[in-house]
């Protein structure tokens, strides 16, 4: 087994191929052997079946058994074989012509009657010494019109059948080790030319480099039968070349996002330690350090949180809960946040939802705190859902500016934020929507958000019935 695992592809085939061959041809050729060694047989059996006959015929014709033992020659020699056994005699007595040059002892035969004409079934099988059949026959036969009755009894030794299938079976054994071969040769060399594709397509794969994702398999001048490989390929090099490219842009935007309050807390300490201050201001200094910390801690546990989702086995623990109770909860929570905006919360709610508890507050918290973050001042968040057989929606609206469908499409992103430039230093981490999704991803539902012309934003969230099963991410 380990030589055959440490074999090529090709080899592995071409092997494969000749072993295929070989119980094809040899079938074929012990088919053929087995047919002419039959034929062979038959042909032998009523040569003997027609000569004995013959013998009958003849013995018919004389008068009486002295004339016979007068030509015994005649009698002797109508075999043809040198090694063909010939024996007259009266029953019980002595043969009065016996010839058996290989001196032959003939199995124990019950003579076919006069009136009865010989049959293949009359046949007994023998060996000879040397291992070749023997045909043996008894027959009865009248002489002439004295109602005299002799017994015939006589022997086709197959050597000269036995010498010719030899020799055919050599040459059976050399066209199958032929057919072999060349079928061997021929496999090699069809295979190495066939799979040319895979080695040039191995060839182009290492050729792609972290540096170089962008090259892709050629799909134009292959088979039919590599398509399918080479688009998977393909596209899996596409989701590698994006999820690189998003982690380099999450490792930039995440060194982004901590050097800013890095660099508040170090300009603040420096500042501090420049000259003795009072311990007000040390009071101060410390409270806003804690701030930055606070919200790099923020930060922390955010990513903490994606990078679980992303390669956990999580499993979502689910309860029932109600609608118009939680949403109540979470507009009570954030309503001092909103008064500070001028912003109302309106709630409309019905039904029971199925979903993890913890989970579910926090995507519908992070996008409370979207909406008030950037509805206009004056207006009001609409917090809704409904439930049926297939599962619950939850929604939130609030108006603001209009969104374009690109920034839409991207609203999900990790650290991605569309209303002011990355570089200027905002509350949000950019963190809170890609949470949203992650979180509805683990309960095998969907985040979606719309925009009307006049600025109305809808966010939905779509959590599934709670026998419509659960994905680990």
């Amino acid at each position: 087994m380990k030589i055959w695992k440490s074999w090529t592809l090709i080899s592995r085939v071409t092997a494969l191929f000749a072993l295929i061959a070989c119980l094809v041809v040899s079938g074929l050729g012990m088919y053929l052997y087995s047919s002419v060694k039959h034929a062979l047989e038959i042909r032998a059996d009523y040569t003997l079946i027609g000569r004995v006959e013959h013998f009958r015929n003849l013995l018919h014709d004389l008068y009486t058994v002295e004339q016979m033992e007068q030509r015994p020659a005649l009698f002797e020699s109508m075999l043809g074989n040198e090694e063909d056994v010939r024996i007259f005699r009266r029953q019980g007595e002595v043969p009065f012509i016996h010839v058996n040059p290989a001196n032959l002892t003939p199995p124990l035969l019950t003579p076919t009657p006069v009136d009865t004409p010989l049959m293949i079934a009359s046949l007994h099988n023998g060996m000879s010494a040397n291992g070749v059949r023997v045909r043996w026959i008894s027959a009865l036969a009248e002489v002439g019109d004295h109602r005299d009755t002799v017994e015939i009894i006589a022997a086709y030794v197959m050597t000269q059948e036995a010498s010719m299938l030899s020799a055919y079976l050599w040459r059976v054994v050399g066209a199958v080790a032929l057919a072999v071969l060349l079928t061997t040769l021929l496999g090699f060399v069809i295979l190495k030319h066939g799979l040319k594709p895979l080695t040039e397509m191995s060839k182009r794969a290492a050729e792609i480099t972290p540096t170089n994702l962008a090259a892709r398999l050629r799909e134009d001048d292959i088979p039919p039968e590599l398509h399918s490989l080479a688009s998977a390929f393909n596209a899996m090099l596409e989701r590698l070349d994006t999820g690189f490219e998003n982690l380099s842009q999450f490792s930039s935007d995440l060194a982004h996002e901590i050097r800013t309050p890095v660099n508040i807390l170090m300009g603040q300490t420096l500042v501090t330690l420049g000259q003795t201050r009072n311990p007000e201001e040390y009071i101060q200094v410390l409270e806003s350090n804690q701030e930055e910390l606070t919200r790099l801690s923020r930060i922390i546990e955010n990513i903490l949180f994606l990078a679980h989702a992303d390669h956990a086995a999580l499993t979502v623990e689910t309860q029932p809960l109600d609608h118009t109770e939680e949403l109540q909860k979470i507009a009570e929570y954030f309503e001092g946040m909103g008064e500070e905006r001028n912003i109302h919360f309106e709630v409309n709610a019905s039904g029971m939802g199925n979903a993890n508890l913890v989970m579910w507050r926090r995507a519908v918290s992070n996008l409370v705190v979207n909406a008030v973050r950037y509805a206009q001042p004056g207006t009001s968040i609409h917090l809704s859902a409904h439930a049926d057989q297939h599962g619950a929606t939850v929604v939130v609206e609030n108006h603001g500016n209009p969104i374009a469908q690109e920034e839409m499409e991207r609203m999900f992103d990790r650290f991605y934020r569309g209303d002011k430039s990355r570089s200027e230093y905002t509350e949000s981490s950019g963190l809170g929507l890609a949470i949203v999704k992650a979180i509805m991803a683990l309960h095998g539902g969907n985040a979606t958000v719309s925009c009307s012309a006049d600025g109305l934003i809808r966010f939905s969230l779509y959590f599934p019935a709670a026998d419509s099963g659960r994905r680990a991410s």
